[in-house]
């Protein structure tokens, strides 16, 4: 029986499993575990994704890697958590029985997990959907804060799942965090926020309450696509957003992408992309480029089509109403039935049957209105959060066109005219120490020229991955057909439960004496 002892657990005994874990997944070279293959073996279990979260955090260094300690802490802890207890590492001190063993699988099938991170290059995103949906999950939520009387401001209560805070922003704060994220990463896709104010002419179609909560689900798309992005959700720009909790959460990310500076600066691929890249880079980028347009085009259609029909939805609920609304007027009509000498009229008796008629109208109001909003929360909303990402990669192509690409070919002309001046130079012979300024400008540009050409090779190494981002997330197309699909058959059970209802009443209100209602027209 092995003992284990550091400075944060104080003494315990480690079940041989361990150790098989240990060995299965630990580096060749040396002890250490890597840090994406603990991570692997996290996703393994049914912990939630905010569970999974706090384990990584309490086990991770920093450094990349897990020591042998730190892994069986990671392993204690994951078997403490499936058995519903909460994963601290307080409750490992003085911990004297032997360690829980968590539920994993055989040691042996964990090496795959090893194999993955060997095989993996750095260009290559080896996510899932479902892990990319998991990293976090971000509300937003509208608090309106009031001056006097109107309404000045709009306040958000953001809430993360994986750091378990709630902080308070407004669009102010949401505007400099999306410019400071293009700063540092001009080379990923980085969602667009939606406008601060109502639009010119905007206010005709629109309400301006509803302009705000289209405002706030944007803001909530943007914030979850950028803390669910493989890159960006491990960021101390984002990060900060999410938990700073301090007065000034503005000077505070101005701080924080100063110090971090832009991708190029601190990733560690930037001068060796080249070396990654495919030969067929540019085609396949040209390829992936068409055809992520022509997705776009198409879920664009399929986004209006659902719009229109939760607006049906919701005014049919509106006419469903106003249909149940006048029944209850004709029934509450207490004027006196003449009394004809040709026939006797029920009208009398048949208007108070019409009145209760209103109750179900009501219902089915109610049931079509629901309708209307399961369309829009759980099918538009998903259309619009995966073309708000579509969107973001045309956006990074013009970017890397318009951007990287011109002002290489900028740079280049540059050079071109300066070695033109030098050839001058020499031939009519100028002063030296103009000669000598031309000769160091030419230098500089030089450097320029390469810092560019490695700017374009790290340029295309994103957008490979981002483009590989696009089509992992290409699978939520089932999480929306799933969506649209169950809205239906839930909206049509429950108003055809009431219209069957109503059905039943009409009859014992109006059937004759058989319980059959009579005919509408002549036989």
């Amino acid at each position: 029986m092995e003992l284990l002892t550091s400075g944060l657990l104080t003494v315990g005994s480690v079940p041989s499993y361990y150790r098989e874990v240990h060995q299965a997944i630990c580096s060749r070279t040396d002890e250490r575990v890597p840090i994406g293959v603990f991570q692997r073996v996290l996703s393994r279990t049914s912990l939630s994704t905010s569970v999974q979260n706090q384990i990584a955090e309490h086990v991770n260094n920093g450094d990349g890697f897990l020591s042998k300690v730190s892994l069986y802490k990671g392993l204690a802890l994951i078997a403490l958590a499936q058995q519903g207890k909460p994963p601290s590492p307080k409750l490992l001190e003085n911990f004297i029985q032997e360690f829980p063993k968590p539920q994993l699988g055989e040691p042996k099938e964990l090496q795959t997990l090893k194999m993955q991170s060997v095989q993996e290059s750095p260009l290559n995103l080896s996510l899932t959907l479902a892990e990319l949906l998991k990293k976090d999950n971000i509300k937003v939520e509208l608090i309106p804060e009031k001056k006097g009387l109107f309404l000045k401001h709009v306040e958000y209560q953001v809430t993360s799942e994986r750091f378990t805070v709630s902080v308070y922003r407004r669009y102010n704060d949401f505007d400099i965090f999306h410019e400071l994220l293009l700063q540092r990463y001009a080379y990923r896709v980085v969602p667009a926020l939606p406008p601060k104010r109502v639009l010119k002419g905007v206010l005709t179609s629109m309400t301006e309450r509803e302009f705000i909560e289209g405002r706030r689900r944007a803001l909530s798309r943007f914030l979850n696509l950028v803390a669910r992005h493989p890159v960006f959700s491990e960021d101390e720009l984002v990060k900060t957003f999410l938990t700073f909790s301090g007065s000034d959460v503005q000077t505070k990310l101005r701080d924080a992408c100063k110090k971090l500076g832009d991708e190029f600066m601190t990733c560690k691929y930037a001068t060796q992309a080249k070396d990654y890249l495919p030969v067929d880079v540019q085609s396949q980028f040209s390829s992936s480029r068409e055809l992520i347009r022509n997705i776009h085009n198409s879920f664009q259609k399929l986004r209006d089509r659902a719009e229109r029909m939760a607006e049906r939805s919701k005014e049919n609920a509106t006419d469903l109403l106003m249909f149940g609304k006048e029944l209850s007027s004709l029934g509450s009509d207490e004027s006196p039935v003449p009394i004809l000498a040709s026939c006797k009229s029920p009208w009398a008796a048949l208007r108070r049957s019409v009145k209760g008629l209103s109750v179900e109208f009501s219902l089915l109001s109610e049931k079509a209105a629901q309708q209307g909003r399961r369309e829009e929360d759980d099918v538009v909303e998903k259309l619009n959060l995966f073309l708000d990402l579509l969107q973001s990669y045309r956006d990074l192509c013009e970017r890397h066109e318009k951007g990287v690409l011109h002002e290489h070919h900028r740079a280049l002309q540059k050079y071109g005219v300066m070695k033109r001046q030098m050839l001058s130079a020499t031939v009519k012979p100028k002063e030296q120490v103009s000669v000598e300024q031309l000769e160091s400008r030419i230098v500089q540009q030089e450097n320029a020229i390469q810092a560019m050409e490695l700017r374009n090779y790290f340029s295309l190494f994103c957008l490979h991955q981002e483009s590989q981002l696009i089509f992992t997330y290409l699978p939520i197309t089932s999480h929306i057909l799933g969506a649209f699909v169950d809205s239906q058959v839930q909206g049509h059970k429950e108003m055809g439960e009431v219209w069957q209802d109503l059905h039943s009443k009409l009859k014992s209100l109006f059937g004759d004496g058989n319980g059959q209602s009579p005919p509408l027209s002549p036989k």
